[in-house]
C-alpha cells in the first residue's frame, strides 16, 4: 500500500474523529481529539514476505491484540501495548482498504475498533467484529502520513480492497495500491508545523433522563459534527451515547425548557448546545 510504503510514522483516525493513543501508563490504548500528541504517534514496521505491519508506539511497545476481554460477556478483547520476547502474530495487522480508509485486521479475522457510546466504552479500544449496522464505521481509520521513510521498506505492502457487508463475511477482489489524493497537503501541513483545517461544527451535548433532567451540565461532552441535516445529528449522536429512540432538544435561553430540533439546524456550521432525551420525554412539543 502506497501510504504505508513511504510512512515511517503515522496517526490514525477513527470514525469518532479522535486519534489513536499510547496511553502513559505504557500499557492501554485508547482515543483523544488531540493528534498532536506524541502519544498519537505510531512507528510503521514492515515484515518480510508477508502483508500485514506492526505498529510502534512512542514507548517502543507494540499495538496488540490480546485475548483479554474488555467486560466479562462481551465480545471485544483488550488492545493494549506490549513487548513480548517474541514477536508474535498478536502484533501483526493487516490493513484492509476501504475507499481512502483502512480497517486493521489481526490474524484471527478481527478489527482494531473505535468505541464510542458511554462509560466504560467511551475513548476505548478493542479489537471485535462489529454485527450492528450502526458501528460497522468504528473500525474504519484514516491513515495520516507523519514522517517519511527515508529508505523503502524490502518487501512492497499492497492492500486489499473489501467488499462491505454487514457480517464482514466477504472480503475479496484484486490487490490495488492506494494513493491518497490528500497525502502531499497532509504531509506539508505535518513538515510545516500547520494546524490541520477544522471540518464542520462542535456539538456540545449532555444526555437528560424523561423528565428532562439533566445530572450534570458540567460535564457536558462534545464532537466534531460534519453532516448538514437534523436526522444525521440524531443518528451521529445514537452513536456517540449508544441510545436508541431519542429526541435532540436545544434549551431556550430564556426560560431553560427544551425544545425538540426537528426542522432544520443553524446555519454557516455555527457550534450548538443540544441535549439529548428519551423519545419518551414528555416535554413541551414545540419544534425547531
Amino acid at each position: 500500500m502506497e501510504l504505508f510504503h513511504k510512512a515511517q510514522v503515522v496517526r490514525f483516525r477513527s470514525h469518532h474523529d479522535k486519534y489513536l493513543l499510547a496511553d502513559e501508563d505504557e500499557e492501554a490504548v485508547s482515543q483523544d481529539r488531540n493528534g498532536s500528541v506524541k502519544n498519537a504517534r505510531w512507528t510503521v514496521e514492515f515484515i518480510d514476505n508477508a502483508n500485514v505491519l506492526r505498529f510502534k508506539s512512542c514507548y517502543g511497545k507494540y499495538l496488540t491484540a490480546s485475548n483479554m476481554p474488555f467486560l466479562l460477556g462481551m465480545t471485544g478483547k483488550k488492545v493494549l501495548q506490549t513487548l513480548p520476547k517474541r514477536l508474535d502474530s498478536s502484533l501483526e495487522w493487516e490493513p484492509i482498504r476501504e475507499g481512502f480508509q483502512v480497517r486493521l485486521r489481526t490474524r484471527y479475522g478481527q478489527y482494531l475498533r473505535a468505541n464510542g457510546g458511554l462509560p466504560p466504552w467511551r475513548n476505548s479500544i478493542t479489537h471485535d467484529i462489529p454485527h450492528r449496522t450502526a458501528t460497522q464505521d468504528w473500525v474504519l481509520w484514516e491513515v495520516d502520513m507523519v514522517e517519511i521513510r527515508m529508505q523503502s521498506p524490502p518487501t512492497p505492502l499492497v492492500l486489499q480492497p473489501v467488499k462491505r457487508t454487514d457480517s464482514f463475511s466477504s472480503e475479496a477482489g484484486s490487490k490495488i495500491e492506494l494513493m491518497s489524493p490528500d497525502l502531499g497537503e497532509e504531509l506539508s501541513n505535518e513538515l510545516s508545523g500547520s494546524p490541520m483545517k477544522a471540518e464542520g461544527r462542535i456539538i456540545y451535548y449532555n444526555v437528560a433522563n424523561e423528565k428532562g433532567d439533566v445530572e450534570d451540565e458540567s460535564k457536558g461532552l462534545s464532537f466534531t459534527f460534519k453532516g448538514s441535516g437534523v436526522e444525521e445529528l440524531k443518528q451521529k449522536l445514537m452513536e456517540e451515547t449508544a441510545l436508541s429512540d431519542i429526541l435532540v432538544c436545544s434549551r431556550n435561553p430564556l426560560n431553560g425548557e427544551l425544545y425538540p430540533i426537528r426542522l432544520h439546524l443553524p446555519p454557516n456550521k455555527t457550534n450548538m448546545h443540544v441535549v439529548v432525551v428519551p423519545s419518551s420525554w414528555k416535554g413541551n412539543p414545540t419544534e425547531l
